[in-house]
């Protein structure tokens, strides 16, 4: 049997499990759909589809369990939801991008990609060995690069770019550096001790986007009316985990948020045009009202 064939039943495999519980027969019938559009013969055996699960788990992380309650096979989260959507997520785009010979003229990639990813690995060993890590880093208001010593914390993703989250030796302040602005790191030897009641991603646990928050700012209600038409993106995608529906009609999509109003915040809201108008607080309305006014007046003839 083919490397190939064995991915593509891998892949079949995880597309029939990942929506509902399902026996074996059922896993068979999905394997059977496959086989006809590829041209393979993909059934499997219990014997087989035991030493399935188990290469996925030990080669993807994916790990599919026997519920004897259900009498049926699923894929056994891990804790972090979005983590394991991630992970689901790139193992089907892996399979279709190796599995699939000269799809390169269907799919178009999106260009602006930002760097760094090709230090992902070292940083993320860093993090869960709790290693001092150094780099240069040059951010954009800075004319060269300078020297960080730091005890990397976290690694955190915001529209489509990478940033570690990392405690700056210098200051014992925790600050966010962008991968694409970080070069020349180095894994020390140097190990670092981290609180066992610290948990790094409760940093960000009230906040959109990269800014954890504002100096002596807390986490404020904030209240967004929405038109019906940006109303369906906001709804299907939501802008933070503390969004709670107020108004959902065919006029208006208002929403609730507790987070701290901070730039990256602002930004999002701005980007939304006139299909959005800030409710609360009125500090913030206020805010995108100016920017808002200043915008329109770059557009007027002098």
């Amino acid at each position: 049997m083919s490397k190939r064939e064995t991915l593509l039943r891998y892949t079949a495999i995880i597309r029939c499990v990942r929506n509902a519980p399902v026996t074996l027969n059922e896993i068979n019938k999905c394997l059977e759909q496959e086989s006809d559009m590829y041209g393979f013969d993909l059934s499997v055996s219990k014997r087989t589809f035991q030493r399935d699960v188990q290469d996925l788990l030990s080669l993807f992380q994916i790990e599919i369990v026997y519920d004897y309650s259900l009498r049926k096979y699923l894929i056994r989260n891990q804790g972090d939801e979005s983590y394991n959507s991630r992970i689901l997520e790139a193992f089907e785009t892996l399979s279709v991008l190796t599995v699939n010979q000269d799809v390169s003229k269907y799919l178009d990639f999106e260009t602006r990609r930002a760097g760094g990813l090709e230090n992902f690995h070292g940083l993320l060993h860093a993090i869960k060995n709790h290693l001092q890590l150094n780099f240069s880093y040059q951010s954009y208001d800075q004319e060269k690069a300078f020297l960080r010593k730091t005890n990397p914390l976290l690694l955190k993703e915001f529209k489509g770019r990478w940033y570690v989250i990392a405690k700056d030796l210098a200051d014992d302040k925790i600050k966010t550096y962008a991968l694409d602005r970080l070069s020349n790191p180095e894994i020390t030897k140097k190990r670092f001790t981290v609180p066992a009641d610290f948990d790094p991603k409760s940093i960000f646990r009230d906040s959109f986007g990269i800014i954890s928050s504002v100096a002596g700012s807390v986490p404020q209600r904030v209240v967004l009316s929405f038109d019906a038409w940006q109303g369906k993106y906001v709804k299907s995608q939501p802008l933070h985990a503390s969004q709670v529906t107020l108004i959902n009609n065919e006029s208006e999509f208002r929403i609730e948020l507790f987070v701290y109003v901070a730039f990256d915040l602002v930004k999002e809201l701005l980007s939304y045009g006139d299909g959005l108008k800030v409710i609360e607080p009125a500090t913030l309305a206020k805010e995108i009202m100016e920017m808002q006014e200043k915008a329109f007046r770059r557009y007027q003839v002098e």
